[in-house]
């Protein structure tokens, strides 16, 4: 069975978690006020989601294993590069958001920006069926997006004025080059 390196584990995971690190800088940025628990709360949903998504999708693609074995380090590049496409594309055309100017999103919108910001998570579970086990992978995610997200948050509210544009771009480079990565270790085009 094949494995993920932890230095590649971690940049996946940043890669993943650039939407609801952009997501939340933005929610730090437009509130007037932010309590901390508020900070602690979207990082908990963004975490969450970030860590069961790429399991739900690792699982279902367990189910239709033995019909992409054979292909699943191709599935993996395409998937990773698409949804790194996207990233890059996103950032530089971006659309009208809704305000988050409130101090505190509603359960149902932080739940709505949860998934929304998770599911390219979901594709990469999918995308890397080639592991023994995503338990380490998944929880790595939610970590790294927990982290993330709450670093958003604060530091979104408090330099309101200096919030990075370009996550996403960079997120959207880092899955990219994984999928390289990952598609080059399987054809034997450098070690791993």
């Amino acid at each position: 069975m094949e494995s993920i390196t932890i230095a590649t584990l971690f940049l996946l995971a940043l890669g993943v978690s650039a939407d609801a690190f952009a997501v939340a800088v933005g929610h730090g940025a437009a509130a007037r006020r932010l309590a901390r628990t508020e900070a602690l709360r979207v990082a908990l949903f963004f975490g969450a989601f970030q860590a069961l998504m790429p399991a739900i999708g690792w699982f279902v693609g367990h189910r239709f294993r033995h019909m992409i074995e054979a292909w699943d380090h191709w599935l993996a590049f395409v998937l990773l590069a698409a949804i790194g496409g996207k990233m890059i594309w996103d950032d530089f055309h971006p659309e009208e958001d809704e305000a988050l100017t409130e101090e505190r999103i509603s359960t149902g919108h932080l739940l709505t920006l949860a998934v929304a910001t998770s599911i390219d998570a979901l594709a990469v579970g999918v995308g890397l069926l080639f592991l023994p086990s995503i338990t380490a992978t998944a929880l790595t995610i939610g970590a790294v997006t927990f982290t993330l997200s709450l670093a958003g948050v604060l530091l979104g509210h408090r330099f309101r004025s200096l919030a990075s544009r370009h996550s996403k771009t960079v997120g959207g480079i880092i899955l990219i080059l994984i999928g390289a990565k990952i598609l080059a270790d399987h054809l034997g085009l450098w070690g791993g």
